[in-house]
C-alpha cells in the first residue's frame, strides 16, 4: 500500500479542524480552562475527542497551508472560543455579583487570588465563583458543554462561512444581559446593608456622641452574612436556570 501526501495531508487535515476546535474552547471555557488544570492536560482532551468525532466530520478538500485553509483555522478558533466565553460569561456574573455585595459589605479589601483566572478578587467572590463551579459540575454542565461542540460540527460544519456580524452582535448583547443578571444575586444583601447603613445614619443624627465606626463595621458585616446565608437556596435554582438559558443560546448562536 502506497501513500501519497494528499493521501496524508487529507488524513492530518481531518483531525485538525476538531482538533483546533476543542482547543479553543478549552482555552476560553470556564472549569476547563483555569490555571489549576495542566495545559498538557487539555491538549491531550482536546486530542482524545478529535480523534473520536473525527470520522464522523465531514472534512473540505482545502490545501492546509492556503489561504482558504487559514481562513477554516480562524472559523473553528473563533467557534471554539464563542462557546468557551458565552459560559465563561455566566461565571463571570457571578463573580461580579459577590465583588458587589464585597464592596457593600465593606470586605472589598478581603481578597485572594483566583485559582482559575490567576488574579485578585474579594473573597466573597470567590466564594460564589465556587458555589457556581461545583453546581455547573453537579448538573454535569461540563459533559453538557463537551456535546454542544460535537453537535457544533453540524450546525456550523467545517467551511469557509463564518459567524455573520449581526450573530456576533446579538452574542455580545446576551453577555450584556447576563451581567445584568447578576444583580438578582447581589439584590438581596444589597438592599439589606443599605437598609442598615441607612439606620446607622439615622441613629448618628440623633446620638452624635456613638461611636457609629465601631459599632456599624462590624453589624453592616453581621447583616450581610445572614442575608448570604438565607439567599444560597435561591443561588441554585438561578444558577440551572442560567446554565440551561445559555446551553440554549449557543445551540441557537451556532446555527448559519
Amino acid at each position: 500500500m502506497t501513500l501519497s501526501s494528499a493521501d496524508i495531508f487529507a488524513w492530518i487535515a481531518s483531525f485538525l479542524w476538531p482538533f483546533v476546535r476543542f482547543s479553543a474552547m478549552f482555552l476560553a471555557a470556564p472549569f476547563f480552562g483555569a490555571r489549576s488544570i495542566p495545559v498538557r492536560s487539555r491538549v491531550v482532551l482536546a486530542m482524545l475527542l478529535a480523534l473520536m468525532i473525527a470520522p464522523t466530520v465531514p472534512a473540505p478538500d482545502v490545501v492546509l497551508l492556503s489561504a482558504d485553509g487559514f481562513i477554516l483555522l480562524l472559523q473553528q478558533v473563533l467557534a471554539g472560543v464563542v462557546l468557551g466565553l458565552l459560559l465563561q460569561a455566566v461565571f463571570a456574573a457571578v463573580v461580579m455579583a459577590g465583588q458587589t455585595i464585597a464592596t457593600t459589605m465593606g470586605l472589598g479589601f478581603a481578597s485572594t487570588v483566583d485559582p482559575q483566572n490567576g488574579v485578585q478578587v474579594a473573597v466573597v467572590g470567590q466564594f460564589y465563583l465556587i458555589m457556581a463551579t461545583l453546581i455547573f459540575l453537579a448538573v454535569d454542565g461540563h459533559l453538557v458543554m463537551i456535546e454542544l461542540l460535537a453537535g457544533s460540527f453540524l450546525v456550523l460544519p467545517i467551511s469557509t462561512q463564518i459567524l455573520p456580524v449581526d450573530r456576533l452582535f446579538e452574542i455580545v448583547l446576551w453577555c450584556g444581559g447576563m451581567f445584568a443578571s447578576s444583580v438578582l444575586i447581589s439584590l438581596p444583601v444589597v438592599a439589606g446593608v443599605l437598609l442598615v447603613n441607612v439606620a446607622l445614619g439615622v441613629v448618628t443624627r440623633a446620638a452624635p456622641q456613638l461611636n457609629i465606626f465601631a459599632v456599624g463595621f462590624p453589624l453592616t458585616i453581621l447583616v450581610g452574612f445572614t442575608l448570604m446565608l438565607v439567599s444560597i437556596p435561591v443561588l441554585e435554582p438561578v444558577l440551572d436556570t442560567w446554565f440551561l438559558d445559555n446551553f440554549q443560546f449557543m445551540t441557537d448562536a451556532l446555527v448559519p
